[in-house]
């Protein structure tokens, strides 16, 4: 079918999925782009594909064909790709797995996409995100973890009761601190860790930081006060990842 009105209610109903109210309501959202759309598909979250007409992009769901006044309407983007996807929500995980990233108020998009993708590629079973972080279906952070927001298990929860389980579970629970703690070239640690990452300028909550374990720091010249969430994050996923290749 060829959508050609802005005021048809189907669009209307696709635009409102650029808001995070309506994206929870509904439990979908779109992604951009063919690389996006691939993963998506590949990962069985893909629901339909949008494409401007007389364009060509075969996958076997439900397929429409928009203007490129409607695509323009829909897309986030200054320059509108030709194929849109609509996809589902990821379901939650049960198990948390061993391995596991905790998030704490993490504001900048292109942080939280360069923090997924390190977590996919350093073997994270699953990042929990705080209530205040920016939301995953945010299209930026989409864009920014490059379609791997598919292949990883994430959570918003409340950080507190989360904790309380995990420590029930006796996880270590490692938090990031500039100014002290162990030199993360030095860690020996179990199968399981949690590793929490605070916001971009206050860190991790003192209520966050009161529940650790062990704190760690990356050691650098006194050039430099600190790394960007993303950067320090990912040496720690590889450090932590280097270790458990070692033991």
């Amino acid at each position: 079918m060829l959508y050609q009105s802005l005021e048809n209610q189907k669009i209307k109903d696709l635009k409102k999925l650029h808001t995070h109210k309506y994206r929870k309501q509904k439990h979908m959202f779109l992604v951009e782009g063919e690389h996006l759309v691939l993963e998506a598909y590949q990962s069985g979250y893909l629901k339909e594909l949008l494409l401007e007409e007389h364009e060509s992009f075969s996958l076997p769901v439900e397929t429409n064909y928009v203007t490129k006044a409607v695509l323009k309407e829909l897309s986030s983007l200054d320059t509108p790709s030709s194929i849109i996807g609509v996809c589902f929500m990821k379901e939650t995980k049960e198990s948390l797995g061993n391995h596991i990233l905790v998030l704490d108020g993490i504001q900048d998009p292109g942080n939280m996409g360069t923090i997924i993708r390190s977590a996919v590629a350093f073997d994270v079973d699953t990042i929990l995100l705080s209530e205040d972080c920016v939301d995953i279906y945010n299209a930026k952070v989409i864009r920014a973890t490059q379609g791997l927001l598919f292949y990883i298990s994430i959570q918003v929860c409340d950080l507190k009761e989360k904790f309380e389980e995990l420590k029930k579970d006796e996880y270590p629970i490692y938090v990031t601190k500039v100014d002290g703690g162990l030199d993360v070239r030095t860690i020996t640690h179990p199968d399981r860790y949690v590793l929490v990452m605070g916001n971009e300028g206050n860190g991790v909550r003192q209520e966050i930081m009161e529940l650790a374990t062990d704190y760690l720091y990356i050691p650098m010249n006194e050039k430099c006060e600190s790394l960007n969430v993303g950067v320090a994050t990912s040496i720690l996923l590889f450090a932590l990842k280097d270790c458990d290749c070692n033991e």
